[in-house]
C-alpha cells in the first residue's frame, strides 16, 4: 500500500488519458463536494457531459467553482485529463492566486486498460486514437511537473498501484491550531546573547548550561513556551551564542521560531551562495566562522527549516517575522513567505536607502491577534490586534517580549548599542494611514464578524446593524465618549415553588452545576442602567470633555447641565476616595444603576403601568359593585366575586410596585446614582478583578457623598454551602419583601470559564411583587404561573454571553490605547443585538 500524502488546502490535479480511472480514483478518496470534474461541468453549461464544444466554458465554471473552495481553504480536486502543460497552466496559477499549493497525481496505466474501460462505455465512442494521444502527452511531460509548479508529484504505474494508494491529507507546517500555550514572543534578539538570557530569566525560565556555561536550552517550569519572531542573528555581538540557545530549545520542545529576513540570507550565504555582506552578516560570518564546522552544519540546518509563519491556539494567534494579512493566515506560497519575511513595500526606498514599507497593520481587521518584528520601534504597541515586537535591542533601546493570552509586555534594556542604526530608532511614520479617530460607514454596516478573545467569533447580522445604526446615528452620545454598553442580563431559571416564578435556590445551584463555588449577591437596584465616563479636571487625553452619562442604548441621560452637574459630583467623589491616584488614571469608566427609576421612565410609567393600574382600579370596582347587587338580588356570583376579588388585590400589588420606584427630583436633588463596578482606567480595564473590590472601592465612592452615591448591599455565598446558601436565600426574602426589586448573583471571581466556556456574568432573581411589572398584575394565579414557567431562556443566556463578549473586548481594545473604531465596532454590536427577537419580559 503506497500513501499519497497532499497538503491540506492543496488544489490536487487528477492526470490521465481517458479512461485510466480518475473519476473512480477521486470518488473512493474524496468527499463528492470537493471533486470538480470536467465532465460534470460540460453538462451544467450544455446538458451534455461528452460536447466537447462546449469544454471552454465549462473550464471556465471549473475554475471559478475552484478558486471559490480555495477562498475558503478547502481541497480541491480537479477531474480531467489535464495531460498536456497548457491545460495544468491555468490551474497552477489558480493555487499560487489563492496561495494554496497545487499537487499532481497521474494514473499512469498501461493504454490496453484504458481502451478497455472506454468500451466499456457507450459514451466513449471516440477512437483508440485519443488515448494514444493522450498518454503521449502525458509522457512528454510527465518530468516537467515539478517545473511547472507542482510542488508535489505521484505518479501511480499500474492499476495495482492505482488500487494499493491511499490518500493522507497532512496539516501544513505552518498549521500549530492545536498547539494553545501558554506563549511568550520574543522580539528580534540580533545577536544579543545577555539581553536574550536575562529577558527569560525575567519571564521565569531556567537557563540550562553545558560544561562550558554556555546557554543551551531554558525551560518554563510551568510549561510555557517561548516563540521567537525571527531575526536572531547578525548585528550583535553574539550570533553564535543566540542560535546554540534558541536551537536549544526548538529542539527540546520548549520554543518555536518562524524565518527572519536575516536568517533567510545567511542560509544562502553559509550555503557558498552569493550575498551582499551587509546589515550586520559579516559579524554573523566573523563569529561563526570561530566555531566547530559542525556546529556551521546545525546552524545551516535549523536555519535553512524554519517556516515563516505560525498559526497558533485555534487560529487565534500568528507568528510571523514582518507581520501577515489576514488573507495570507495559514497559506503556502512564494508570495506568503515574502511578506512574512520582508512585508510589503513600495519598491521606492527613504533617505536612508532602506525599503519604503507600506503599513499594512493599519489596515488590519483580522480576528487572529499577529506578533511581528522586523521593524524597530521604540516601544511595542498595538495597532488593530497586531503588535510589533521589535524594540531595537541592538540597536541600544530594549529587547521585549509579549505574554500571550495575558496580553503582558516584558522587557530589558539593551546593555549598549551594539550596532549603530541606519535610521534612528523612531516609530514608523504615520503619514497617509489612518486617522486612528475617524469612523467610517463601512466599520459597522452590513454583515459583521467580529473576533472576541473570550468567546470566539460572533457574527452581527445586516438588518441588526441597519437598527442599531438608526438608534446610533439619532439619539446616542458623540461616539469618543461611548466606549462601553452593558450586556443585557439573563433571569435565573424557573421555580417550581408555589407562587414563586423565579427564587435563589435556582441561581445557586446553576453556579454550582458551572463549577462556580463563590459567588456574590448585589442588591437589585430599580433605577435605570447607567455608564458614567469621568475625566479628571474636566478632560482626559482620549475623552473630549468631562465625560457622559449616558443609557443602555447610548443616548444621554440629561441634558448638558444636569450632566455637567452630576460628573461634578461624581468627579469629587472619586477624587475624596483617592480613586485618582490608586488606579494612576485621569478618567474611570463605571457601571450603575441611576435611581429613581422616573427619572428615566416618567413617560412610560404614566402611559403604561399608571394607565394600566387606573384601568384595571376603575374597571374592577365597577364589576364588584355590579357583582354586589348580583349577590343582593340572590343570584350565585359567588366564584367569579372571588376571581374579582383575587384581581382587585393584584391590581393594588401592582400599583404598589411601580410607585415603590418613583419619588419626585428636582436637578439633582433626589437622584441617586448606585455604582457596583469598575469598568475601566488608563490603560487597564478591570473585568478580571473580584467583585468585592468592585464594591469596596463603590462603598468609598458612597462615603465620599452619600447624598449622591448610593451603597449597594451584598452577601458573598459559598454554593456548595448549605447555611451559607440558606443565609443569602433569607436576605433575598427580607429585601424583596420590603419592596426591593431582587438581587443579582455574579461569580465573584469576574470573568469565568467553565468547561462549556464562559460562564454567565450574572443572573437576575427577581421578588415576587415586582414581577408583577413585568409579567401583570395577576401573573401568580397557578394558570398563569405554569405556563410562564415554560419559558426558554436559552436565546437570552446566549445573547447576554454574547453582548459580556463584546463589552469585555471593546474595554480590553481601550485599555491597549486601539483606534476609536477597533472599539467603538465592539460598542455598536452590542446595540446591534439588541434587537434580537427575544422576549424583553425576561
Amino acid at each position: 500500500m503506497s500513501v499519497l500524502r497532499i497538503p491540506d488546502m492543496a488544489l490536487v490535479v487528477l492526470v490521465g488519458a481517458s479512461g485510466s480511472g480518475k473519476s473512480t480514483f477521486a470518488r473512493r478518496h474524496f468527499p463528492a463536494t470537493a471533486v470538480l470534474s470536467s465532465d460534470a461541468f460540460r453538462g451544467m453549461v450544455a446538458d451534455d457531459e461528452n460536447d466537447q464544444s462546449a469544454t471552454t466554458p465549462a473550464f471556465e465554471a471549473l475554475r471559478f467553482v475552484a478558486g471559490k473552495r480555495l477562498e475558503g481553504g478547502r481541497v480541491t480536486v480537479v477531474d480531467a485529463t489535464s495531460v498536456k502543460r497548457e491545460d495544468r497552466a491555468p490551474l497552477v496559477a489558480l493555487a499560487r492566486e489563492h496561495h494554496v499549493l497545487p499537487v499532481a497525481i497521474v494514473l499512469d496505466v498501461p493504454e490496453s486498460v484504458c481502451h478497455e474501460r472506454n468500451a466499456a462505455r457507450p459514451d466513449r465512442d471516440f477512437g483508440s486514437h485519443v488515448v494514444r494521444r493522450h498518454r503521449g502527452d502525458l509522457h512528454r511531460s510527465l518530468r516537467s511537473l515539478g517545473k511547472e509548479g507542482f510542488r508535489r508529484v505521484h505518479v501511480l504505474r499500474s492499476v495495482e498501484e492505482v488500487d494499493a494508494a491511499t490518500i493522507e491529507v497532512e496539516p501544513l507546517l505552518n498549521d500549530r491550531r492545536g498547539e494553545t500555550g501558554p506563549f511568550d514572543l520574543v522580539g528580534d534578539v540580533h545577536g544579543c546573547r545577555a539581553e536574550l538570557e536575562e529577558l527569560l530569566t525575567a519571564l521565569g525560565y531556567a537557563i540550562a548550561r553545558d560544561g562550558d556555561g554556555r546557554a543551551v536550552g531554558a525551560r518554563h517550569p510551568e510549561g510555557r513556551r517561548a516563540v521567537f519572531v525571527g531575526d536572531l542573528v547578525d548585528r550583535g555581538p553574539d550570533t553564535p551564542g543566540v542560535l546554540r540557545l534558541v536551537m536549544g530549545m526548538v529542539g527540546d520542545g520548549d520554543a518555536l521560531c518562524v524565518c527572519g529576513n536575516h536568517e533567510q540570507k545567511l542560509v544562502r550565504a553559509l550555503a557558498g551562495r552569493q550575498v551582499q555582506v551587509t546589515h550586520g552578516l559579516a559579524e554573523s560570518l566573523a563569529q561563526l566562522a570561530a566555531e566547530p564546522e559542525e556546529f556551521r552544519k546545525q546552524v545551516h540546518a535549523f536555519c535553512d527549516g524554519l517556516v515563516a509563519h505560525y498559526v497558533l491556539d485555534g487560529g487565534r494567534l500568528v507568528v510571523a517575522h514582518a507581520g501577515l494579512p489576514e488573507r495570507f493566515h495559514g497559506r503556502a506560497s512564494g508570495a506568503v513567505r515574502s511578506f512574512a519575511l520582508y512585508g510589503d513595500t513600495t519598491g521606492e526606498t527613504d533617505e536612508y536607502g532602506l525599503p519604503v514599507r507600506l503599513p499594512w497593520a493599519k489596515d488590519y481587521r483580522g480576528g487572529a491577534t499577529v506578533v511581528y518584528g522586523h521593524t524597530p520601534t521604540p516601544d511595542a504597541e498595538w495597532v488593530n490586534n497586531t503588535i510589533c515586537l521589535d524594540t531595537g535591542a541592538v540597536f541600544g533601546g530594549k529587547l521585549t517580549a509579549l505574554r500571550y493570552p495575558e496580553r503582558e509586555l516584558v522587557d530589558v534594556p539593551a546593555r549598549q548599542v551594539w550596532y549603530e542604526p541606519v535610521r534612528p530608532l523612531v516609530p514608523e511614520p504615520t503619514t497617509a494611514t489612518r486617522d486612528p479617530d475617524v469612523l467610517h460607514i463601512a466599520d459597522v454596516t452590513g454583515k459583521r464578524i467580529i473576533e472576541t478573545a473570550h468567546h470566539g467569533r460572533l457574527t452581527v447580522r445586516a438588518d441588526q446593524a441597519a437598527a442599531a445604526l438608526e438608534v446610533m446615528s439619532r439619539f446616542a452620545v458623540d461616539p469618543r465618549l461611548l466606549v462601553h454598553l452593558p450586556p443585557t442580563m439573563a433571569p435565573t431559571a424557573a421555580s417550581t415553588r408555589d407562587g414563586t416564578l423565579e427564587h435563589p435556590a435556582e441561581a445557586f445551584a446553576g453556579y454550582r452545576s458551572d463549577g462556580v463555588q463563590q459567588v456574590v449577591c448585589q442588591e437589585k437596584h430599580m433605577g435605570s442602567r447607567a455608564v458614567v465616563l469621568v475625566c479628571r479636571d474636566g478632560g482626559a487625553r482620549r475623552f473630549p470633555g468631562p465625560g457622559t452619562v449616558v443609557t443602555r442604548t447610548g443616548r444621554p441621560f440629561f441634558g448638558p447641565e444636569l450632566t455637567d452637574a452630576l460628573l461634578t459630583r461624581v468627579r469629587a467623589a472619586i477624587g475624596a476616595a483617592g480613586l485618582w491616584e490608586e488606579l494612576a488614571t485621569d478618567w474611570l469608566l463605571l457601571d450603575a444603576e441611576l435611581l429613581p427609576w422616573s427619572v428615566k421612565a416618567g413617560a412610560l410609567i404614566r402611559d403604561q403601568y399608571a394607565a394600566v393600574g387606573a384601568a384595571a382600579t376603575a374597571g374592577l370596582a365597577a364589576a364588584n359593585t355590579a357583582l354586589q347587587a348580583a349577590t343582593g338580588r340572590g343570584v350565585d356570583v359567588a366564584d367569579l366575586a372571588a376571581r374579582v376579588h383575587r384581581r382587585i388585590d393584584a391590581t393594588a400589588a401592582f400599583r404598589d410596585a411601580y410607585r415603590r420606584y418613583c419619588w419626585p427630583t428636582d436637578g439633582l436633588a433626589g437622584v441617586q446614582l448606585a455604582p457596583f463596578q469598575v469598568l475601566a482606567a488608563e490603560g487597564a480595564a478591570f473585568h478580571t478583578c473580584p467583585h468585592d473590590w468592585h464594591l469596596a472601592l463603590a462603598d468609598r465612592l458612597h462615603a465620599a457623598d452619600p447624598e449622591l452615591i448610593r451603597r449597594t448591599a451584598t452577601a458573598l455565598v459559598d454554593t456548595t454551602d448549605e447555611e451559607s446558601v440558606a443565609a443569602a436565600t433569607a436576605w433575598w426574602d427580607d429585601l424583596t419583601a420590603g419592596g426591593g426589586e431582587g438581587m443579582v448573583v455574579k461569580p465573584l471571581a469576574g470573568l469565568v470559564r467553565g468547561t462549556n466556556g464562559l460562564v454567565q456574568p450574572g443572573v437576575k432573581v427577581r421578588g415576587r411583587e415586582y414581577l408583577r411589572l413585568i409579567y401583570g398584575p395577576d401573573y401568580t394565579a397557578p394558570e398563569h404561573l405554569d405556563r410562564l414557567r415554560q419559558r426558554g431562556l436559552g436565546r437570552k443566556r446566549g445573547l447576554a454571553l454574547r453582548e459580556y463578549a463584546l463589552g469585555v473586548e471593546a474595554l480590553e481594545r481601550l485599555a491597549r490605547d486601539e483606534p476609536l473604531w477597533r472599539v467603538h465596532e465592539c460598542v455598536f454590536a452590542v446595540l446591534a443585538l439588541e434587537s434580537e427577537p427575544v422576549d424583553p419580559r425576561l
